[in-house]
């Protein structure tokens, strides 16, 4: 006779789902108790376990450490943002100015929504070796992805050829990451549409102001 109380193995959630699951109960637990000010390296992990209604021993199966849960919910928190800009870098650029600034807005809409993570990655990337690696390596992916575009509109002569591609890269990414996180922790004033348009400008200016004329 079947168990009445054993969940059949085809009704149970597959692991990666429940794995989801988790993390975005996680996510968001980190969130709510950095909402108030509370400095990340101030929170315990068991006030992060309760907050998302988790067992300690669960946790520390998928986080072993407080430094690999801060870039595991780093990943969730900037998947979105990564993605919009590089879809801008990969695009055709039909949309000229107008498209940068609508790829920067879909960036900055990311960063409100997980500001209080963010800008705790930010600090403790700046002192912890292996939140200070994740984050660099990311940056740096995109950097790489930045440069392959400038490269192919060297080539194929749609920028000046004074554009170096790495530098350049390198300043476009610095510059967009500092602007966002400078205009969230320090209360600048600057609207998130005026943060948009500025760095949408910036960034165009800076790649087609001075493009051969066709």
């Amino acid at each position: 006779m079947p168990s009445l109380t054993r969940v059949p193995r085809s009704a149970r959630k597959p692991v990666d789902d429940r794995r989801a699951e988790f993390e975005r109960r996680v996510l968001a637990a980190v969130e709510e108790l950095l909402a108030d000010g509370t400095p990340y390296t101030e929170i315990a992990v068991h006030r992060i376990a309760a907050a998302s209604q988790s067992a300690r021993s669960t946790f520390y199966r998928y986080f072993p450490d407080k430094s690999q849960l801060l870039i595991r919910m780093a990943e969730l928190a900037t998947a979105d943002l990564f993605e919009a800009a590089e879809r801008w870098w990969l695009a055709e650029h039909s949309g000229r100015q107008a498209g940068v600034v609508a790829a920067v807005r879909t960036m900055i809409a990311g960063f409100r929504e997980h500001r209080s993570l963010l800008l705790a990655l930010s600090e403790v990337a700046a002192y912890d070796r292996d939140v200070g690696a994740y984050w660099r390596g990311r940056v740096a992916e995109f950097v790489r992805v930045v440069r392959s575009r400038l490269e192919t509109e060297l080539a194929e002569g749609r920028i000046s050829p004074a554009i170096d591609p790495q530098a350049t890269a390198v300043v476009l990414t610095s510059m967009v990451e500092r602007a966002i996180a400078a205009s969230f922790s320090s209360g600048s004033g600057v609207t998130d549409d005026a943060l948009a348009e500025a760095l949408g400008r910036a960034i165009w200016l800076t790649v087609y102001g001075d493009a051969p004329s066709s």
